[in-house]
């Protein structure tokens, strides 16, 4: 199999199970502030089948692949009655931020992990700068393609968590903005739904270039300074 072939398959798998991290985090959160519903509906797991969503989970990763766009989707909304939570604005808040924070916790696990191929041998430290200017390393070595797999891993969970506390509806930073909405205004919000973040993403793609590659910057900029 090929570079490029490898590179797309390890990207559908950390998309997958950064996803299934993302709701399984949702789920997890609100069963800890009083909500049972998610867990009862058996969404405090990795099983990618319990959080798929045709479209946002198949379709539009594929159609970003072939776009040559940060890999971005969704899972199915994790299902939270805000009537369980005891402070339901804050509370709602929480279960909804927590699940960017899911990401950006793998996305720090995977950089240090980088960072430890690293600073091991001369030969991780040489797979790794080929894997940052993306090229083919030349070796046999298992770091090869560990390292591929955990550039991904760091990438994809920092375009997810940036991506999803933009405040799109149905994103997870819809859900502290609305909190602060007068209601006449939070019913023009929801409307605007999906249609604006498909605007987002197919008409703006520049403007979420701009918010999301920072914060890859960031990540980047740690992993050589170690």
């Amino acid at each position: 199999m090929g570079h490029q072939a490898v590179d797309i398959v390890f990207q559908m798998i950390v998309f997958v199970f950064a996803l299934s991290v993302h709701e399984a985090a949702h789920a997890w959160m609100a069963n800890k502030l009083g909500d049972p519903t998610a867990r009862m509906l058996g969404r405090i797991t990795l099983n990618p089948i319990k959080h798929a969503d045709i479209f946002g989970t198949i379709i539009f990763p594929v159609i970003a692949l072939v776009s040559h766009i940060p890999m971005l989707g969704w899972a199915k909304p994790t299902p939270v009655d805000t009537r369980n939570f005891k402070r339901p604005v804050l509370d709602d808040i929480l279960t909804a931020v927590v699940g960017p924070i899911s990401n950006f916790l793998l996305a720090a696990i995977a950089l240090l992990l980088l960072a430890a191929i690293k600073l091991a041998s001369p030969e991780g430290r040489m797979i790794l700068f080929s894997v940052l200017q993306n090229s083919v390393p030349n070796t046999n070595s298992f770091l090869a393609p560990m390292c591929l797999l955990l550039w991904q891993l760091m990438l994809i969970n920092v375009f997810l968590g940036v991506f999803n506390l933009i405040p799109v509806p149905p994103l997870d930073g819809s859900h502290v903005i609305r909190h602060f909405l007068p209601e006449s205004a939070l019913r023009v919000y929801d409307m605007v739904g999906m249609f604006g973040l498909m605007a987002l993403v197919f008409l703006a793609p520049s403007f979420l270039g701009q918010v999301i590659y920072p914060f890859v910057g960031v990540f980047v900029w740690a992993l050589l300074a170690i």
